[in-house]
Order: C-alpha cells, then sequence, then structure tokens
C-alpha cells in the first residue's frame, strides 16, 4: 500500500512552497501540505496536527516544518513510515538566537511585516542564481497572506524549541536529510551532524541551493523525494 505524503512548510510559509512537489508527487500518491502555524509551541502544533493526519503517513519538512516534523516523530514514532528532514536544526536557540528575534517581533507587532521579513530572509540565504530574488518575492508574498500574528507566534514557538537530539538516534525508519550546499541560515555542516545521528540516514547536498531548495532546485528535490520514498521500509 502506498502511504500518504505529509509536507510540512517552513516558517511564513504555505503550499506555495512545495509546488513543484505537490504536481509531480501527487500524480502516484495522496499528497497533503499541513499548516504549522496554529498553536504556541512546536510541541502543540505537531499535537494538532496529529489529530488531524492519516493513521501513516510519510513525512518531510523544510526549515521550521522539519522542527514541526522532529517532534512528530518524537510523538508518533509508530505513525510515521518514513522521515525527510530540509534546511532545519535539530538543536534549540541558543540564548543570543532567542535573542535576536525580539525585535524582529516587535517590528511584526508594530505593522512592519514587510520590513521584519527582509531581515528574516535575506539573499545571502538563498544560492546566488538568477531567480534569488524572484524566489525570496514568493517567500514575501506568502508571509503578507499568512499576517504578523503568525509571524509572532512562529518566532515564540522556535524561541521555546525543544533539542531533538535525543529524537533522531531513536529513528528507524528510512531517512533523508537534504540541504542546498548555499544554506546560509542552516549551514551543511548541521546537516551533516543530524545526518550522523539518525542510524542509516541518507545525507544529500545540493550544489544549487541554499535555505529553501524545493523552489531554489525544485526538479532536484523532486526526484530526491522520489528516490527516498521508494526506500523499502
Amino acid at each position: 500500500m502506498v502511504e500518504p505524503l505529509v509536507l510540512l512548510p517552513g516558517m511564513m510559509s504555505d503550499a506555495r512552497l512545495y509546488a513543484h512537489q505537490l504536481l509531480k508527487l501527487g500524480r502516484d500518491r495522496a499528497v497533503m501540505v499541513a499548516p504549522i502555524h496554529i498553536g504556541e509551541r512546536i510541541e502543540e502544533i505537531a499535537s494538532g496536527l496529529l489529530d488531524q493526519l492519516p493513521q501513516r503517513f510519510a513525512l518531510a519538512g523544510l526549515s521550521m516544518g522539519g522542527i514541526v516534523a522532529m517532534e512528530i516523530f518524537r510523538r508518533a514514532p509508530e505513525r510515521v513510515t518514513r522521515l525527510c528532514l530540509m534546511d532545519t536544526d535539530v538543536q534549540a536557540d541558543t540564548p543570543q538566537v532567542a535573542a535576536a528575534r525580539e525585535p524582529m517581533i516587535v517590528g511584526a507587532k508594530a505593522g512592519r511585516l514587510d520590513e521584519v521579513m527582509r531581515q528574516a530572509m535575506r539573499p545571502e540565504f538563498l544560492a546566488p542564481n538568477p531567480n534569488r530574488m524572484q524566489i525570496l518575492d514568493q517567500v514575501y508574498a506568502m508571509a503578507r497572506d499568512m499576517g504578523s500574528d503568525v509571524f509572532v507566534r512562529q518566532s515564540r514557538a522556535l524561541q521555546r524549541r525543544p533539542d531533538q537530539q535525543g529524537t533522531l538516534r531513536k529513528i528507524k525508519v528510512p531517512t533523508l536529510v537534504l540541504c542546498g550546499a548555499h544554506d546560509g541560515l542552516t549551514p551543511v555542516k548541521r546537516h551533516t551532524f543530524m545526518a550522523e545521528l539518525i542510524p542509516g540516514a541518507e545525507l544529500q547536498v545540493l550544489d544549487n541551493a541554499g535555505h529553501l531548495p524545493t523552489l531554489e532546485a525544485p526538479d532536484a528535490v523532486t526526484q530526491a523525494l522520489v528516490d527516498w520514498l521508494a526506500r523499502s521500509v
């Protein structure tokens, strides 16, 4: 039986983050994008999603979506048939990173979300491709649609998120750790570390991508997911 695929978007993102993957992968299986903005903490977001998701499913998450994916696995490992973590971070916010979120939270509350998003998602976080600014404009458009309240909630959830190194050590399902070589937000070395924690994990680094490979190198990401979904459980 072909298991459904659940995709979790990054912070201030929606299904547009996975447009290419939805189109291609949805031909052969049920594919859904689940929201990660309903809840005040990562644990609450994950718990709420588990009430809505299929009984068993393949799970992939990018950035904050990967953080929520790890918490879903921690809570219900028997329901996750395989796991893909993209451009994400297994560790909790350091005090410095948590403090750096505060001015952006203040800015979002003050109605300056566009300005805040340009600080939060900068060009140097992506690969130096000709379409980099076009991709960033897509990101900023998604953020405007999500709104300032979501930015504040998600920022608070990230500030208080748990470290998941212990969770990764317990994973026994086919796992893909994928990232862009130019990711300036969650660098390759963090993904190497994550892959080393997970027994039997595959690490894939995409040369033409940064922090948003689903938009920067959509064909390569989709093919990586096809290969991951084909691995025997």
